[in-house]
């Protein structure tokens, strides 16, 4: 980014995520992206090496964290929001669209009463266009709808983080087949991304690298618009289309998506405890079929190959 703003970004490998720490060097307030909780589906056991990794920095630069971003709900990961909020503060902000995926869900895993799809769960909820800062750098928020109708995008000092609205341009775009989803949406969101200047910095949320390329997370809009694989300049929306529909219903039901869902609608907190004092997961059973149904966040799996990955 320029001299005034710093990123530092953290991949996992296991999730394919890609998670910021967008830092303005003038007063060391800090905010952070979408960042990743451990979680062994295997075990049920979560744990926070990813976390502690974005912690680490924190604390090593002496940032002060004003924020955590969550770009949307995500399905290929558990949020650590509420985990990096009691160890370094920030306010939890997501697209206010999220009340759409929060009353989704509510029916779908038929949660408590006592959750309420407003989105009070999260400390802020972005409109389209919002001008907020992080320490004096101005930045905005974006919606780009079409992967869920809550993603956002954040533009800070020249850089767009993207979320699950594009890819590399060796991968493409997201998949838009669950409730909310729609890929005419979806053109119409990523035009407005590659509408900004050519040489604004793109930072992905997640990378499936092909055969051969390691793991990368940035680009730009010029790259994207000469190269994306489903999105470059040429490519009209109903050819968008008809290749995304296409594509999405070959696509299985991501892994980690029925755990993840149901803790991100809650910015990260775990459902309540039960009378035993543990937190329980819903799995419904003979719900889910493939094309999937009934969902409406992003995700992969654990495996580009196994779990959703739009190969070219």
């Amino acid at each position: 980014m320029s001299a005034r703003t710093t990123v530092q970004a953290f991949f996992d490998p296991k999730t394919w995520t890609v998670s910021y720490v967008i830092a303005d060097n003038a007063t060391g307030c800090a905010a952070i992206v979408d960042p990743v909780l451990d979680f062994d589906i295997k075990s049920g056991r979560t744990s926070t090496g990813q976390a502690d990794r974005l912690l680490a920095f924190v604390r090593d630069q002496g940032l002060q964290v004003q924020w955590i971003l969550e770009t949307h709900a995500h399905a290929d990961h558990l949020s650590a929001a509420r985990h990096l909020q009691e160890k370094v503060g920030g306010r939890i902000g997501i697209g206010e669209r999220i009340k759409d995926v929060q009353a989704t869900f509510k029916k779908f895993y038929n949660l408590e009463r006592d959750f309420v799809p407003d989105g009070a769960q999260f400390d802020h909820l972005f409109q389209d266009d919002e001008e907020f800062r992080i320490g004096e750098v101005q930045a905005r928020a974006l919606m780009v709808p079409g992967h869920t109708p809550a993603d956002m995008a954040y533009l800070v000092d020249g850089a767009v983080f993207v979320g699950d609205t594009l890819f590399m341009p060796d991968v493409g775009t997201a998949r838009t087949d669950f409730p909310g989803g729609d890929a005419r949406t979806l053109y119409r969101s990523m035009r407005r991304l590659l509408a900004l200047p050519p040489q604004t910095r793109v930072f992905v949320c997640h990378d499936y690298p092909p055969a051969g390329r390691q793991a990368a997370w940035e680009t730009t809009v010029a790259e994207q618009r000469n190269s994306n694989i489903h999105m470059r300049d040429g490519v009209g929306e109903d050819e968008f289309v008809r290749m995304r529909e296409a594509r999405d219903r070959t696509l299985e039901v991501p892994m980690l998506i029925l755990p993840s869902i149901q803790i991100n609608i809650r910015a990260g907190h775990f459902p309540p405890p039960e009378g035993d004092g543990v937190s329980y997961l819903k799995i419904p059973l003979n719900v889910l079929g493939r094309p999937v149904s009934g969902l409406a966040g992003a995700g992969r799996g654990a495996s580009p190959q196994d779990h959703g990955l739009d190969h070219p």
